[in-house]
């Protein structure tokens, strides 16, 4: 049976270690075959990109009392699908610069997770939107 995460490389930027690690889990029941874990702002830099094959992310958009939009989009830059999952309301400001991009609001069922990761990596045109005022 053919996983939906069959073959990922998943980079997970969360905080809390219970949830990191039950993700992590998540994540490889499903068919990843590595997850890597971030959980402090100052080990969110760039050249992690580079170390490794990343194929998606799910990222929190605040460790560390840090926010992560500047390293969400340096994902866009890189056409890596991701997903938010957060505390945050999905129509708080910060993920205005993000449209396209699925907010998962914590407490969240894992299938959601799961389906909105699935649903980022099949469909990376989100990832193309601009931010240019609609004509």
């Amino acid at each position: 049976m053919v996983k939906p995460l069959n073959g990922a490389c998943v980079l997970l930027v969360e905080d809390e270690a219970l949830i990191a690690m039950n993700v992590e889990e998540l994540c490889r029941e499903h068919g990843a075959v590595d997850v890597v874990t971030i959980d402090s702002f100052e080990s969110l830099q760039a050249d992690l990109l580079d170390a490794r094959k990343i194929s998606s992310a799910i990222l929190d958009i605040k460790i560390s009392e840090q926010w992560t939009d500047e390293f969400a989009k340096l994902l866009q830059t890189r056409r890596i699908p991701f997903i938010f999952a957060s505390g945050y309301a999905a129509n708080h400001t910060v993920f205005e610069p993000f449209a396209g991009i699925r907010v998962v609001e914590k407490p969240y069922r894992e299938s959601d997770l799961i389906e909105a990761l699935v649903a980022a990596i099949a469909a990376p045109d989100a990832l193309e939107q601009e931010e240019s005022p609609p004509s």
